[in-house]
């Protein structure tokens, strides 16, 4: 059993998938890019954290060392740590090199779903189906403090990218917003209809994105704690999301096997990627926003794609579906006929006016030897 990712270029509009990685055994639960987006860590059903590098011909590294499924990954702001949780209840610390070398402790009482480091990489928070959030020291791995308000599992917890506030997501139905400083829950937003299966804050801070059994993607103002937008794009479960730098775009990963590109500026739906086989797990941008991984049960990702595509953003992943391609192949065919069309019209046009020279000209040779012929018979 294998698991590929590819690079697809999209330049001058039309996709290509360029290469595959392969190496792990069970579907991808978690994709992330290092800072420099030399390497690619994804953590599988099958124990493993697999790192992947960028350069052609360079062998992927796989970490062994969890007793159970890997369920999340994630790099240090600083790419020097790999941090990943597992149903065996653990966080291991990996260093991103050829040895492997890492730390393990025992974070949680029940699986760890999320891992997730603080923008200064000085701390960590994970998330637990024992219903907790706990933050920690990365340094000395030294636990801080739990936070237990959820009365079921918690499958997310993030930082804001100032630090101050954590927000969790669960399958109570919640997702809930803390205040790192006081410990206390500041804020709980009800209004998904299903579990909550992923949040994240928007790169600015002042919003979040969460990701629901109820196939629908919302999108909250943490400031004023009012709904902004709601998207319903997705025919099944939505698993995972990520936000692009700009702050301008979300894409979304859904067990209906797509990735969606969202436009969060005008609200709406802008591509729609069919290339997973089964659901799509995950799914998360590069920190320059120019590459997106997404991750799936149907042992052919991470998909990892590249997009020069620049009229709707600058370096921002897009993924164009079939439809697309050849939506944009018959505009060729369509554009190239219409130009041909031309060129037949020009050419019609270039051969009369050659067919009336060609007739002027005679008539002129004409004329002359009929001159000729007057000036002969006078001189004779």
């Amino acid at each position: 059993m294998s698991v590929s990712t590819g690079v697809l270029s999209l330049a001058n509009e039309d996709p290509s998938l360029e290469r595959h990685f392969k190496g792990h055994r069970d579907a991808v639960t978690s994709v992330d890019f290092s800072l420099n987006k030399k390497q690619l860590a994804s953590g599988s059903m099958d124990s493993c954290l697999m790192i992947w590098s960028m350069k052609p011909q360079m062998r992927a590294y796989r970490f062994v060392g969890h007793k159970d499924a890997v369920m999340c990954v994630q790099f240090s702001p600083s790419g020097h740590l790999v941090a990943s949780g597992s149903r065996d209840k653990t966080v291991r610390l990996w260093v991103p090199s050829v040895k492997g070398e890492s730390t393990v402790f025992k974070a949680h009482t029940a699986t760890v779903r999320s891992v997730n480091f603080s923008s200064d990489g000085q701390s960590l928070v994970t998330a637990s189906d024992d219903k907790t959030v706990k933050v920690w020291t990365v340094h000395r791995q030294k636990f801080l403090f739990s936070l237990s308000q959820h009365i079921n599992w918690v499958r997310c917890a993030r930082f804001s990218p100032d630090g101050r506030l954590i927000v969790s997501a669960s399958d109570d139905k919640t997702i809930k917003l803390w205040d790192k400083t006081s410990r206390e829950c500041i804020h709980s937003f009800c209004e998904h209809g299903g579990f909550v299966n992923h949040v994240d804050f928007h790169p600015s801070g002042t919003c979040i994105a969460a990701a629901g059994t109820d196939n629908t993607v919302k999108v909250w103002d943490v400031r004023m704690y009012r709904l902004l937008q709601h998207y319903q794009v997705h025919s099944a479960v939505v698993n995972s999301l990520s936000f692009h730098p700009s702050g301008n775009y979300l894409v979304t990963a859904s067990n209906d096997s797509t990735l969606k590109i969202l436009d969060l500026l005008e609200g709406r739906l802008l591509y729609t990627l069919h290339g997973h086989q089964g659901p799509a797990t995950c799914v998360a941008f590069s920190r320059t926003g120019d590459l997106f991984a997404s991750g799936g049960s149907d042992e052919q990702v991470p998909d990892y794609y590249r997009s020069i595509l620049r009229r709707y953003f600058r370096s921002v992943n897009v993924a164009f579906c079939y439809a697309l391609r050849v939506q944009y192949v018959a505009y060729l065919c369509e554009q190239v006929n219409s130009s041909f069309h031309i060129v037949l019209q020009t050419v019609s046009i270039l051969e009369q006016r050659l067919t009336l020279a060609e007739d002027k000209l005679k008539e002129c040779l004409e004329n002359q030897q009929n001159i000729m012929n007057v000036l002969k018979n006078k001189v004779s």
